[in-house]
């Protein structure tokens, strides 16, 4: 019994045992392959990130080989179709290509700025068009008379901002003032009657109302000096300057008919009126055809700009508005060519 009982105690004991190795071995086998999955899981991330590499470096090199490729494309239309610096002897100077790349540049032939060059131009009395200046210039003793004479004489004066100034004289050392000469001496109104009226019996002026385009301005400086009109009128501001376009298109006109430049338009009408001129003004809606009037007396024709015409309050001032009988489908002419017209009927009387 006692041998039996051992026996037992003996296999009761081999089979904890046994089971005791069999759960550590399946412990440790369980742990064996969650690290063995793992190690499988990261060696693919490590694979994914390989290929990830792998597919862009190849990328990179295509895109390289790409650019390359592209840069002798360009090389080889370069080479192929010449720039235009290359054939720039081939063209000639007044071609329209020169033409084109040399208008975006600002003629400053006429220009003048810095304070010790603009005020040896005015005491020198040469003939300004137009005068830019800072406030601080305008208000200096050494420049206020000067500017206040001129001013008077019809010269426009602006003042204007330091930066505007430079970019206006695109970036210049200017100082504060800067001037455009003009190419002719302008005269004031009360000489220009006196001269005219003491020369001549029933002399012809011209007023100029808006006519803001150096060309169209040069265009009726000519055609009135061919007509033997004594004189040419034009406001302060709203016109064109008497600059180097002007004397250019007006063909030499400009050395022979005297110019006044006045501050106020409709003041001038009226001091016209006083002196005896009749003042026509041309208009499409004008009542009288240009052909029909025939009154002898001093005349000032009033011309208007080609969009909106005389101005309102200067038609009032008319004596009579004159229209151009028009036969086709057009319903208006240019500003010069409506004056030249008006020029060649009115001379007659």
């Amino acid at each position: 019994m006692n041998n039996f009982s051992k026996n037992n105690n003996s296999k009761k004991n081999s089979d904890k045992d046994s089971r005791k190795s069999k759960n550590k071995n399946n412990y440790k086998s369980k742990n064996f392959q969650e690290v063995r999955f793992k190690s499988n899981k990261n060696t693919s991330y490590e694979r994914n990130d390989f290929k990830k590499r792998d597919e862009f470096k190849v990328n990179e090199y295509n895109y390289l080989e790409s650019k390359e490729k592209s840069k002798k494309i360009l090389n080889q239309s370069k080479r192929k179709f010449p720039s235009n610096n290359s054939n720039k002897g081939n063209y000639p100077e007044n071609s329209p290509k020169n033409f084109q790349t040399n208008t975006n540049v600002k003629n400053f032939d006429d220009w003048i700025w810095g304070k010790h060059s603009v005020f040896a131009a005015l005491n020198n009395k040469r003939p300004i068009n137009r005068i830019w200046c800072t406030s601080d210039i305008f208000s200096s003793e050494k420049f206020f008379l000067l500017f206040k004479d001129l001013k008077s004489k019809g010269v426009l004066i602006e003042e204007v901002s330091w930066s505007r100034l430079s970019q206006l004289t695109s970036g210049a050392v200017h100082q504060g003032v800067a001037l455009q000469t003009a190419s002719s001496q302008t005269l004031s109104l009360d000489k220009l009657i006196d001269s005219s009226k003491s020369k001549f019996k029933n002399p012809i002026f011209v007023v100029l109302d808006g006519i803001t385009d150096p060309h169209n301005l040069g265009a009726i400086i000519r055609s009135a000096e061919a007509f033997d009109c004594k004189g040419i009128i034009i406001p302060q501001r709203r016109s064109a300057g008497l600059t180097g376009t002007v004397a250019k298109v007006a063909a030499g006109a400009l050395e022979h008919i005297p110019v006044s430049r006045v501050v106020n338009l409709n003041r001038a009408i009226d001091e016209l009126k006083k002196n005896g001129f009749l003042i026509l003004g041309l208009s499409g809606d004008g009542q009288i055809p240009i052909s029909e009037f025939d009154q002898k007396a001093p005349i000032v024709i009033v011309v208007g700009a080609e969009s909106k015409g005389i101005s309102l309050l200067t038609q009032k001032k008319c004596d009579y508005l004159l229209r151009i009988p028009l036969k086709g489908k057009t319903s208006s002419l240019n500003a010069s060519v409506a004056a030249a017209i008006s020029f060649c009927y009115l001379s007659k009387n």
